[in-house]
């Protein structure tokens, strides 16, 4: 009878295998890439800022000097820009309960009831939200919405009678560098602070606090800053085309390269944030590293390209179909599981080949998965279904997030 052959790792691999897994997960390259196919519900919902042509009082910017520009773009909607400021509740020894200001941002509203488009990292771990639109007041807001792959949340105020300055939204896929653009936020807490400059690059490569590639992101000379972040990035015509959300900065202040996510991501997300509380995407359900990064840190396997699956989440689409990860052999030795290879014959060699094939697949989708298993290539069938946030493991940032 002949029997399995079974790959075991030594004790030495197994020791490279850890020590390049967290190499891996805290150098990964920054990749730009399609993000595009959300998955959309039927009845999507449609914000007002969505349907909001260009601010009237804005002139055409062709008749007009740039500095007037400016100024009505900034006139136009700046009370428009929310100053958010975050805090927690922490408990100290006796019990006692202590709200501590966790940090302050920036935020577009974006439809006349109140909702507001933010950066995912700005109400990260927050308990309590205030916005300011200007002057003395404030409003208490609560989280409508949030997608850590994208680093967008929506978060809603209670206006009442006050109207409010809707930021329409603009048309991102057709940018060009050199364009101008204006970015209005609260960096280091000075309120509603305008910066300008122009589109210094397209399609940049950008995370999202989970570590997710998002899809190419805007690069701007515009002046970014601790504060800016969720903010509004406009065109000459007050749309918004940008969401404010990362510099590239090893002291931590603008050094003239910012990043925002591009607006039509958040067209797309926005209405799942206000819907559903999330976006429900297609997941398979794994944590992975790439097989040709491990074979660089001396590992030896017994393909050269490929996913190896470290770890199945549980009740998720790969543990239903049968995929494994690393487990323990019979003899007590830690094993090879499964390598993915292809997913409907697209290689696979890294969980953003992973990513980026998904998101064009839709909830309830069957694909073919391809994987390395005992010596031998196997298809297994994996129907696709939607898995929670807190389902998806966390990687480290490689990015500056403020």
């Amino acid at each position: 009878m002949s029997q399995k052959a079974v790959y075991q790792l030594s004790a030495r691999q197994i020791l490279l295998l850890a020590f390049a897994s967290a190499i891996i997960a805290v150098g990964a390259v920054l990749l730009v890439n399609n993000l595009g196919g959300f998955w959309k519900s039927n009845n999507e919902l449609k914000t007002q800022a969505e349907e909001n042509a260009a601010p009237a009082n804005i002139s055409d910017p062709s008749t007009v000097s740039d500095e007037q520009n400016n100024i009505e773009v900034y006139k136009s909607l700046a009370s428009g820009v929310a100053f958010i400021t975050s805090t927690s509740y922490q408990q100290d020894m006796f019990g006692n309960g202590q709200e501590n200001p966790r940090g302050s941002g920036s935020g577009s509203v974006i439809d006349a009831n109140g909702h507001i488009l933010t950066n995912y990292h700005v109400i990260e771990g927050s308990e309590n939200l205030t916005v300011s639109l200007g002057g003395n007041k404030t409003y208490p807001a609560k989280i409508i919405g949030s997608d850590p792959d994208t680093d967008l949340a929506v978060i809603k105020i209670e206006p009442g009678q006050d109207k409010l300055t809707v930021v329409p939204f603009g048309d991102s896929d057709n940018l060009q560098i050199g364009q101008k653009v204006l970015a209005i936020g609260n960096p280091f807490g000075l309120d509603r602070t305008l910066t300008t400059g122009v589109i210094s690059g397209l399609q940049r490569p950008i995370r999202g606090t989970n570590n997710r590639p998002i899809e190419g992101a805007i690069q701007t000379d515009a002046s970014i800053n601790p504060g800016n972040s969720g903010g509004p990035l406009l065109d000459k015509f007050g749309r918004l085309i940008g969401i404010n959300s990362q510099i590239l900065s090893r002291s931590g202040g603008s050094v003239g390269v910012g990043f925002a996510v591009p607006v039509n991501i958040a067209k797309r997300v926005v209405p799942q944030l206000i819907q559903f509380g999330e976006v429900r995407r297609p997941r398979l359900g794994i944590d992975g590293v790439s097989v040709e990064r491990l074979i660089e840190q001396g590992v030896e396997l017994p393909i050269e390209k490929g996913l190896l699956l470290r770890a199945i989440v549980d009740n998720s689409p790969a543990s239903e179909a049968g995929l494994r990860g690393l487990y323990r052999g019979a003899n007590g030795r830690v094993a090879l599981g499964d390598i993915i290879t292809a997913i409907d014959g697209q290689t696979i060699n890294d969980l953003d080949d992973i990513y980026r094939y998904l998101d064009k697949k839709q909830i309830g989708d069957t694909v073919q998965v391809e994987v390395f298993r005992d010596g031998k290539s196997v298809n297994v069938p994996v129907k696709l279904s939607v898995l929670s946030q807190n389902q998806t493991p966390l990687n480290n940032r490689p990015m500056k997030k403020f």
